[in-house]
């Protein structure tokens, strides 16, 4: 997946690849003698781990498969003889066990590949195994320094293959900082421009890690000792004349390294240079960079360490010149020039490719490198110097090219080309195969390629043959070659349409011919419209927890299907994973925006050959970035003021600014809100308390939420003072009957003003001339003992410190103990009964018997019985409260059951306690409404409905009867009204039906002399047109009649197989079965439902079960307020098994009845049926 410019890069490299193939020589088949071809070999520089084994590479290909030998150091190396190496079969791969010193193996390696045809060479690999030794061992002595000298740190690493990487840090495993003053230099150095004071408050360590072994070894650490003018201390850190507050000496800048004014360097071509300027001075200099007579290369070049460094990439030889860094400080500027020469080790402008030719043609291979110095060309034939090779005439060497004339069969060979300098060299293998072969074609025939319409296009017809074929096209096997105006082709086979079009659609076929013959294949070319994203998705800002949608309709050729993919980020956007993002056909939308959610999402559209994208930024306003860099100026005794810098919105205004405190004397480490300030001030003037160390910090607050706090400030101390706050919270009550408990609030830490805070508490009982008591206590209780019960007290306090006392508070009125109420209340009576309420009368206590404050009269209530015969009833004790002070106190208590048995008595509570029990009351509640009936069931037969119901659950009463409601119910239209009414022990109603099409909804309520009850509403159910006509007709089906015709048949069968084998002896125990008493089906249960013998009974007892659970019907008063029943059963048709179970499921009770009336048929016409003859003849 690509986003757009990623779609633009794989389109140019596509195109790069395309035509690096056109022009790439012809390959040789595999299944054709060829020399060998080295394919894989290991690097020329080649580094190992001690602790692995050593692989060193060697793979070529060549027919017939090639042969492999190895020289090291330039004599041949016998792999047989040595147990630790093995050659990889059919490879010239060697591997080296990793047991015993790698080092023995240490050298220079060069494969040899041969067949019958010749020889390929790989490169001279040297084999050198990674070293890491350890640090030398040495004691170093404290450096001794004047401040505001410069100082070299030596580093000197162990010198191990490849060379480790270094860096400082100290005993405590932290890096040094390093800065403009402080660095390391490219050697491993450190350098300081300048020493301070404070750079004596660590020790310094120089670290080597070391890539191949994964270890890190640490040099002695140096210990520094500044000589220093001026005592150090962190005031000095602030300062912004940091040199001068310090009395150091200003000093001109001087370089440290390279020494001197001038020096050169030497690079190779393609590697990079690195130069270095590192200067001493006071202040520390800064270092700019020039290029004489040119600029920087800018794309080239990287400014690094601090602008003592530079690092140029891929160095070419325009890049040789005087580069000249100068450093300067306010004293004074120094410069260095630095001469670099670029040389060049060989690379190639015409590397020899293997060379194909047919008897009596001419050829030539060429060599072409260059090189600073100038590389020497040397031709070696099979691995050896031409030189020493048997003469052939039809082969002539002029310096970098050997040309070939008038070949011959049987003078293939592998030629080897070595370009050297002193800076590397270079080798390459070509071999030239002499063969006489008839055209044939190399790719798969009759190739289909889909190109999309305006697209350049390739059709490839690889083809081998010598000599080598001419390669022609054509369309539709009309015509004349294709080569021309919108065609081109290449000499290896393509053909190159440079604008496809619906009209290039069509089968080109290649004929490829020479004198030995021709041959040709086909491709057929399909053009496609192009993925187009026709509503794309658009920039958009959202807040954090809404939603957004991003669009992305897409046309496509439709003979393509294109699948749609999303990315964030350039990176594919998993939806499994974050169940917040929801993609469809034509957009994603994200729900609950989070600010990590923001970035760039990429819609892509692909098919098997194209595909588009179309990106959209989606920005997530957050919360702002904490504000920075906190100022304290205008200090005073009790403010100071506060200035910082404001950190980020992000995309939100910063609407508020919360200054928060912490202090360290009563409460450290706990930060606490100060104050609030708009979003506009970044300075303000905060007001504070006495005696408390203040340091502050901010947070920024916008509409999405709190930033987070500030780094916090310096700290701030304020005088210390008497509290002037009073503490709040002061309250007396008792725990015990003769104590009472004085709490109150403890002063905040900012309210303390000064050390040994304390509290004196003042108190007297009320309404006396009493001399006030007090105590001074650091607490925020005191008890008082000995109390008498529930005594007004009058209590005041005030804060103590260091500094003097708060002013008192105000008196407040506090109380001892309470105690249980010693008195009952009397006459409890009742009056005004009826169904559900009752008015409640007693005699009120003497307020002086409660014992305290007075909280309630509570009277205790519980159902003892219903007047209904043997309905159980929940006895559970009740209570109610009545708060009242009147001289004659009553209340009323509602909701009582009807008809039922009630007891009751009352205490008095106070607080604490509850007093001693009145009289027990017994009272009767009259009659009531009933509620709703248990269940109401409707079942349907063919012609009539049958309705059955259950007493209620509260009959609230005695019950007198049952009245039935209905009307027809046809969509939204009623019928007229009719009622039924009936008997108390009538629980069910048989109705017939005009037709079988009318529906009814039926209510009905329970009827008491008060009057009818709670109403149940049902409907009856839909009669099934569908499954009437087929349980109607299908009894009269030819197919259902032959059906049961043939199972007739089979039966009787069986019926006389069985007899044939009982009368020749056979055991077949009809006897027994004959015997068994035959079930009576025709059960019926006390409720009148139908008895199953064994499974249905259970499935009985599973109904009987479903009875005792209210029913989710409808209950409402026969005023007209009908609530609807959730379950109207209209979704359960006649039609199938017949009718519902009282649970409202369906069981078989036509069937039960067609089974009992088959049983009597059989009992009937036993002498008949076939079964009972055979019970005859056994």
């Amino acid at each position: 997946m690509w986003t757009q410019e990623r779609c633009a890069a794989l389109a140019v490299l596509s195109i790069i690849l395309l035509l690096s193939k056109v022009v790439a020589p012809i390959e040789v088949p595999l299944d054709l003698k060829q020399p060998p071809t080295i394919v894989k070999q290991s690097l020329k520089d080649y580094i190992v781990d001690p602790r692995d084994n050593i692989i060193i590479e060697c793979e070529a290909k060549g027919t017939p498969v090639p042969r492999f030998q190895w020289r090291r150091n330039g004599k041949f190396f016998n792999v047989g003889k040595d147990p630790r190496v093995t050659m990889r079969s059919r490879s010239g791969t060697l591997e080296i066990r990793s047991s015993g010193k790698p080092e023995d193996y240490e050298g220079e390696y060069q494969c040899f590949a041969s067949n019958d045809f010749g020889t390929a060479i790989s490169n001279k690999i040297l084999l050198r195994v990674s070293k890491s030794p350890l640090w030398p061992k040495e004691v170093l002595e404290p450096v001794v320094v004047r401040e505001g000298v410069s100082l070299v740190l030596p580093c000197n690493p162990p010198p191990g293959l490849p060379p480790p990487e270094t860096f400082w840090m100290d005993s405590s495993i932290m890096p040094i900082k390093q800065d403009n003053r402080v660095s390391m230099g490219l050697n491993g150095d450190l350098f300081f421009s300048n020493v301070l004071a404070k750079d004596a408050n660590t020790d310094y360590s120089c670290n080597a890690r070391f890539e191949f072994t994964h270890t890190i070894q640490q040099k002695n650490p140096y210990t520094l000792k500044v000589i220093t003018k001026e005592p150090y201390n962190d005031t000095f850190l602030n300062s912004t004349d940091l040199y001068g507050a310090r009395n150091v000496p200003e000093t001109q800048p001087t370089f440290l390294s390279p020494k001197g004014l001038s020096s050169s360097k030497t690079v190779l071509r393609g590697e990079q240079l690195l130069l270095e300027c590192i200067a001493a001075g006071v202040p520390s200099p800064d270092i700019s960079w020039i290029k004489k007579g040119a600029d920087l290369p800018s794309k080239k070049v990287k400014i690094e360490n601090f602008g003592k460094t530079l690092r140029l990439h891929n160095v070419s030889e325009e890049d040789s010149g005087d580069y000249v860094c100068m450093a300067s400080n306010k004293i004074g500027s120094i410069r260095h020039s630095v001469e670099v020469q670029v040389k060049a080790a060989p690379y190639w402008l015409d590397k020899p490719t293997n060379l194909v030719l047919a008897p009596e043609e001419n050829g030539r291979l060429v060599c072409r490198a260059r090189g600073n110095p100038k590389p020497t060309i040397q031709w070696l034939m099979n691995g050896e110097p031409i030189e020493s090779s048997l003469p052939n005439p039809n082969r002539q060497v002029l310096g970098d090219t050997i040309l070939f004339h008038s070949v011959q069969i049987g003078s293939t060979a592998v030629y080897q080309c070595n370009a050297s300098n002193e800076h590397g060299y270079l080798l390459a293998n070509a071999f030239v195969n002499i063969l006489d072969m008839a055209p044939r074609m190399l790719g798969p025939k009759n190739q289909l390629i889909k190109v999309i319409e305006n697209n350049r296009t390739f059709l490839d017809c690889p083809f081998f043959g010598s000599p080598f074929p001419l390669l022609r096209w054509f369309k539709n096997g009309l015509g004349s070659g294709l080569d021309g105006g919108q065609y081109k082709l290449y000499n290896n086979g393509t053909l190159e349409i440079k604008q496809a079009r619906p009209e290039d659609q069509g089968t080109y076929t290649c004929v490829a011919s020479n004198i030995l013959g021709k041959m040709e294949n086909q491709v057929r070319l399909e053009v496609k419209e192009p993925t187009r994203i026709v509503r794309a998705p658009e920039h958009v800002t959202q807040a954090k927890g809404t939603m957004v949608r991003f669009d992305c309709r897409v046309k496509h050729d439709l003979s393509l299907p294109a699948t749609v993919t999303w990315l964030k980020d350039d990176k594919p956007l998993n939806l499994n994973w974050i169940n917040r993002f929801r993609k469809d056909d034509e957009a994603l939308t994200i729900y609950n925006v989070n600010p990590e959610d923001a970035g760039t999402y990429t819609c892509t559209a692909k098919t098997e050959i194209d595909e588009n994208s179309a990106s959209a930024r989606l920005i997530v306003t957050a919360r702002p970035d904490p504000p920075q860099d906190l100022e304290l100026s205008d200090p005073s005794a009790r403010s100071v003021r506060l200035t910082w810098v404001p950190g980020n919105e992000n995309n939100s205004p910063v609407t508020h600014f919360l200054v928060q405190f912490e202090e360290d004397k009563w409460e450290p480490g706990k930060w606490q809100n100060l104050s609030i300030f708009g979003g506009n001030l970044n300075s303000v003037n905060l007001q504070l308390s006495p005696f408390v160390n203040y340091q502050f910090r901010v947070i920024a607050i916008n509409a999405v939420g709190q930033s987070q706090p500030s780094l916090p400030s310096a700290r701030y101390q304020t005088s210390g003072a008497p509290p002037d706050v009073v503490p709040s919270g002061l309250k007396g009550w008792g725990s015990k009957k003769n104590n009472m408990e004085i709490t109150w609030q403890a002063l905040k830490s900012t309210e303390r003003n000064g050390l040994n805070l304390r509290y004196m508490v003042s108190w007297r009982r009320k309404d006396t001339e009493e001399e006030w008591n007090n105590i001074t206590t650091t607490r925020t209780k005191h008890i008082i003992h000995n109390t008498d019960t529930y005594v007004p007290y009058e209590i005041k306090i005030k804060a103590i410190n260091d500094f003097g006392h708060s002013p008192e508070s105000n008196i407040v009125i506090g109380y001892s103990g309470e105690d249980k109420p010693s008195a009952a209340p009397t006459d409890l009576r009742v009056s005004k009964i009826n169904s559900t309420k009752v008015n409640v009368h007693w005699v009120a206590v003497d307020p002086s018997t409660v014992n305290g404050e007075f909280k309630e009269y509570k009277l205790y209530y519980w159902r003892e019985a219903s007047l209904i015969k043997g309905l159980k009833v929940n006895k559970t004790k009740l209570h109610k409260g009545f708060f009242t002070t009147a001289e004659q106190p009553s209340g009323i208590l509602t909701d009582l059951f009807p008809y039922s048995k009630y007891k009751m008595y009352m205490v008095v509570a106070n607080r604490e306690y509850e007093g001693p029990q009145s009289n027990t009351v017994e009272f009767y509640t009259k009659e009531g409404e009933p509620g709703a009936p248990k269940y109401f069931r409707i079942q349907r037969h063919t012609g009539m409905v049958h309705l059955k119901w259950d007493k209620p659950l509260e009959p609230n009463g005695v019950l007198i009867g049952y009245t039935l409601e209905y009307h027809t119910v046809n969509g939204t239209q009623e019928g007229e009204r009719k009622f039924e009414h009936f008997q108390p022990n009538v629980t069910e109603y048989i109705m017939n039906l005009p037709n079988r099409f009318t529906r009814f909804k039926f209510y009905l309520a329970a009827r008491t002399q008060v009057g009818a009850g709670e109403v149940y509403a049902m409907e009856s159910p839909h009669f099934t047109n569908e499954a009437y006509k087929e349980q109607e007709d299908i009894a009269t089906q030819g197919w259902f009649i032959g059906l049961m015709c043939a199972v007739a048949l089979l039966v009787l069968i069986l019926l006389i197989v069985c007899f044939i084998k009982r009368s020749r002896g056979g055991k077949y125990a009809v006897r027994e079965k004959k015997d068994l008493p035959l079930d009576n089906v025709d059960h019926k249960d006390q409720d009148g439902s139908f008895d199953y013998p064994n499974e249905n009974r259970s499935l009985e007892k599973e109904s009987s079960d479903e009875d005792n659970k209210p029913l989710q019907g409808s209950q409402t008063s026969l005023d007209g307020n009908v609530k609807e029943s959730d379950d109207s059963l209209v979704d359960y048709g006649e039609g199938g098994d017949g009718q519902f179970n009282e649970d409202g499921s369906f069981i078989g009770q036509y069937t039960v009845k067609k089974d009992k009336e088959e049983t009597e048929g059989n009992e009937s016409s036993e002498a008949t049926s076939p079964v009972n003859a055979i019970y005859s003849l056994a």
